[in-house]
């Protein structure tokens, strides 16, 4: 097998999809956050990455879906959070967190489909706290946060009273799991060899890292800056990592949804058949 570039996201959350790869000689990791996979595999930086939904659809040059391994929930999500002063019902203009592209697309649908409002999207550097046009100080109105930095370094309740979980408010409105990230490659090399090759390694990893899920949280909990406790909540409770049936049908309602929205263009990103994948692994070798 060729070595395989494989982008991803430094987050605790991608931990049992990515722990074990590095060791890997076929295998060569670039992290980057997740606004970023996007453009890494449509200029070639990257052979597969680990995409924000939204950005199969968006890319420039077209991607196809790995069925090999997701980020996504079926409830709380703990991670992608709304922030507000005010009541979420009331709120019309949330400062978005850069980091990511579909965390930003799906409030935008909750907020339309679940409360009928069309809030305004400002940019928010949440590293930094700088917002578009620095108008709106270090803690703005209301805003919008992804990954580690919730629990690391997390705005002050006392600011923020009202929060909205958006992995959460998705299911209670269409019952379905909802699909943040899933492992992506460009269309026209979906039937390499060395494509399905790298896929079914990251499909092994998975289902390998699966069975040492308390081993991965005691050792990147702490380097992410997690309490033990919270993170055996996220990693082992909240998050799923397995990209079956309903977690495509949430996947598809998403696309319908942001679609509606103007938020994406009419293509559907073809999905590679697993069988295939495992089928073309097993032809190289």
């Amino acid at each position: 097998m060729d070595q395989v570039r494989v982008g991803f996201v430094r987050y605790l959350n991608t931990a049992p999809l990515v722990e074990g790869l590095k060791a890997l000689k076929t295998v060569e990791l670039s992290a980057a956050v997740p606004s970023r996979i996007v453009g890494m595999l449509a200029s070639g930086e990257v052979d597969i990455g680990l995409a924000s939904v939204i950005d199969a659809l968006r890319s420039p040059v077209p991607l196809a879906i790995l069925p090999v391994g997701m980020i996504g929930c079926e409830g709380p999500t703990l991670t992608v959070r709304v922030f507000s002063k005010a009541p979420i019902e009331k709120t019309t203009r949330i400062y978005a967190d850069t980091d990511s592209h579909t965390s930003v697309a799906l409030c935008r649908v909750v907020m339309k489909r679940v409360y009928g409002l069309d809030v305004e999207i400002a940019d928010f550097d949440a590293r930094e706290r700088i917002a578009a046009g620095d108008d709106a100080g270090e803690w703005p109105e209301s805003m919008l946060l992804i990954g580690d930095k919730v629990v690391a370094d997390s705005p002050p309740a006392v600011r923020y009273p009202h929060q909205l979980d958006l992995g959460q408010a998705w299911l209670d409105w269409t019952g379905l799991p909802f699909v943040y990230a899933v492992w992506m490659c460009r269309e026209a090399e979906a039937n390499d060899p060395s494509i399905a090759a790298a896929a079914a390694v990251l499909d092994r990893t998975r289902l390998h890292n699966k069975t040492r899920i308390d081993w991965i949280i005691r050792t990147h909990a702490p380097r992410h800056r997690w309490p033990i406790d919270l993170a055996s909540r996220y990693l082992g409770e909240l998050l799923r990592y397995d990209l079956g049936d309903r977690e495509r049908e949430g996947m598809l309602r998403f696309f319908d949804e942001a679609r509606k929205l103007g938020l994406a263009p009419e293509r559907t990103p073809p999905w590679v058949s697993f069988r295939d994948v495992i089928g073309s692994a097993q032809g190289q070798g």
